[in-house]
């Protein structure tokens, strides 16, 4: 018995020990540098992609998620429902066997966080110090469910375009914002957003996003590319030298704008309530 006992802790650690060697990081790539005019068809393609950022309204699925701060790095499974801007569901598992350790609620307003592991249930304001300890990104909730669904929100109108900028086969559209800039990195010939970079009024890079293994999707009489993988790159200003943290999301599977959608989370009986603003960090962190 103590022979086999072993023998399975040996299997379990070197498959474990596999699991984590498989750590993904994130993949910059270089942006168009040469000026050009916004031309007619520029224009078009800014209009193009800016009703196809507005197609996307929910999706259920199954990602691997790979956090890198500059304290930790983790590996996630996890289940996905969202509605974006709106109530969000993740189920996070650990491991290579996939344990639950967490259910989390996001509203647009507040968070619901059951810890299985100690049968705690964290409740707090949607923000971003509270999704910093959760995830360990410091990140708005709207970004984030957008960054998860892998689509951008371009609301502003084209006349907010203030450079063009030619490259490397893709175009990238400098727009002005309420906040700073943001910087679009667009194919034209797949008219698919490959790219975002968000700028601060005093010029700082605040988060950088690339979207790539595309699958079409027929949506609202639409064919529209949205990415198998995000890469997330957060620009902390509050640490020295600006630490970086990192998000990658690999879809394993998704429907997007699901008829039959349904985001229930079941609060725990018997589980301890504390207030997140309380908590520093949580254990699966």
């Amino acid at each position: 018995m103590k022979q086999a006992l072993r023998a399975f802790l040996y299997v379990f650690l070197i498959v474990f020990i596999a699991g984590c060697a498989d750590f993904r990081t994130v993949t910059v790539e270089d942006w168009p540098s040469e000026k050009v005019e916004l031309t007619d068809d520029l224009a078009e393609l800014y209009r193009d992609i800016s009703e196809a950022s507005k197609v996307v309204a929910a999706l259920d699925g199954y990602a691997d998620i790979w956090i890198k701060t500059p304290k930790r790095e983790e590996h996630l499974y996890s289940t996905i429902q969202l509605e974006r801007s709106k109530d969000m569901r993740l189920i996070v598992s650990a491991g290579i066997v996939g344990w639950p350790v967490a259910d989390m609620l996001f509203r647009s307003d507040s968070l619901f966080v059951h810890d299985m592991l100690n049968n705690l249930l964290l409740v707090g304001e949607n923000h971003p110090d509270n999704l910093e300890k959760i995830l360990g990104l410091r990140a708005g909730y709207e970004f984030l469910s957008d960054a998860l669904a892998g689509v951008v929100a371009v609301d502003e109108p084209l006349r907010a375009v203030e450079n063009v900028y030619r490259g490397l086969g893709k175009v990238s559209f400098s727009v002005v914002t309420k906040g700073g800039k943001k910087e679009l990195l667009v194919n034209p010939f797949t008219r698919n957003i490959e790219g975002v970079l968000f700028i601060d009024s005093r010029g700082r890079k605040q988060i950088e996003v690339h979207f790539r293994n595309f699958s079409l999707y027929t949506l609202e009489g639409k064919e529209i590319g949205l990415p198998g993988e995000i890469d997330v790159i957060m620009f902390n200003q509050r640490l020295d030298g600006g630490g970086k943290h990192e998000l990658v999301i690999v879809y394993d599977e998704r429907v997007v704008n699901p008829v039959d959608l349904d985001i229930q989370f079941k609060v725990p009986e018997n589980a301890k309530v504390i207030e997140l603003e309380r908590v520093a960090q949580l254990p699966w962190m």
